[in-house]
């Protein structure tokens, strides 16, 4: 900083206001030493700016599983918005390890980073919990249903709106044997599982649904698909709870035989490249997942900023997007 301060031929003082981007930096100054940093390559030190401004610029994202498309594109959407404001994000992945979301939020408290955004492996997870209870650093939980006492803003997606519009239209078109396989007991699958529920009894209709729990994984999707296209009174249509399922489905459904759209219906939560590009296309229960990280970083830039009340909640809408793998029932 003293080089390009001799250079410009200002005080160190003037640098570090046209640095910092300070109103009282004047136009033919700040013209000087933006002249001075170009020619000489200079970098600020962030670390050294953070220590006086008692913010690092940088915001933790502690993430279930980034090897998930949904994960990435929501991390994707929130680093773009955050790089534009100024502000570094760094990404921790739980690896579907629920004691390691208690271990991120400890290792981005040492790091004092300004903002968290956090979409945890577990609701219930008592480590997690009580971290979060003494929580100073402003938070978004994505997509989880906390004890509201918690001192974080909740970022959700309507699983509702899209699922029953989902199932409606499976109904409509005869299916009655319907089942959804789910994965952990996280609000994704409560909501969808609530809003299949409805559906039976906004029509009066007997309940000829069920729903298998599990994990979110290819495996446990393999496994409970082959488990209901071996039942004699196979199911009709399944609803297949996120796009890990859904890769575990499709070979027990190809090695059943089995033929999508006239033999059996399909449905899947996330409208990923594999239901777009597979044959016939699959009909998805669609959230925008990059625009979902986007609003979790906007609502948290609020409130690191002390805009905006640090437990509201906002939520991003589902939809419906019917295609070739489902048809009347058989």
């Amino acid at each position: 900083m003293r080089e390009v301060a001799e250079l410009a031929g200002v005080a160190m003082s003037s640098v570090s206001r046209v640095l910092s981007d300070h109103p009282d930096a004047s136009p033919e100054m700040r013209e000087r030493v933006l002249a001075a940093v170009a020619e000489l390559g200079y970098e600020p030190d962030l670390l050294a700016q953070s220590l006086r401004r008692r913010a690092t610029l940088t915001v933790g994202f502690v993430a279930r599983d980034i090897s998930n498309p949904l994960f990435a594109e929501i991390a994707l959407g929130a680093e773009t918005t955050l790089r534009a404001a100024g502000y570094s994000m760094l990404l921790t992945n739980s690896e579907g390890q629920r004691r390691l979301d208690a271990v991120h939020l400890r290792l981005f408290a040492r790091r004092r980073v300004d903002g968290l955004l956090l979409s945890l492996v577990a609701e219930d997870d008592e480590e997690t919990l009580e971290a979060l209870r003494h929580l100073e650093t402003p938070a978004v939980v994505i997509d989880r249903d906390l004890p509201l006492e918690l001192p974080v803003a909740r970022l959700l997606f309507d699983h509702r709106t899209g699922m029953h519009e989902a199932v409606a239209h499976l109904l409509e078109l005869g299916h009655r044997r319907i089942a959804l396989i789910a994965g952990a007991p996280l609000r994704p699958t409560t909501e969808r599982a609530a809003a299949l529920a409805e559906a039976f009894q906004e029509r009066g209709l007997p309940v000829t649904y069920e729903v298998l729990e599990g994990n979110f994984s290819a495996e446990h999707g393999e496994r409970a698909m082959r488990e209901l296209l071996a039942r004699e009174d196979a199911p009709t249509a399944v609803i297949v709870g996120g796009n890990e399922l859904l890769a575990g489905a499709l070979p027990a459904i190809a090695d059943a035989g089995v033929r999508l759209g006239s033999e059996l219906s399909l449905v899947s939560c996330d409208d990923v490249t594999l239901t777009r590009a597979y044959r016939p296309a699959i009909s998805v229960v669609a959230r925008d997942n990059r625009r979902m990280g986007q609003v979790a970083a906007e609502v948290l830039l609020q409130l690191i900023a002390g805009e905006r009340d640090g437990v509201q909640e906002t939520v991003v809408p589902t939809v419906y997007r019917p295609r070739a793998s489902c048809g009347p029932a058989r």
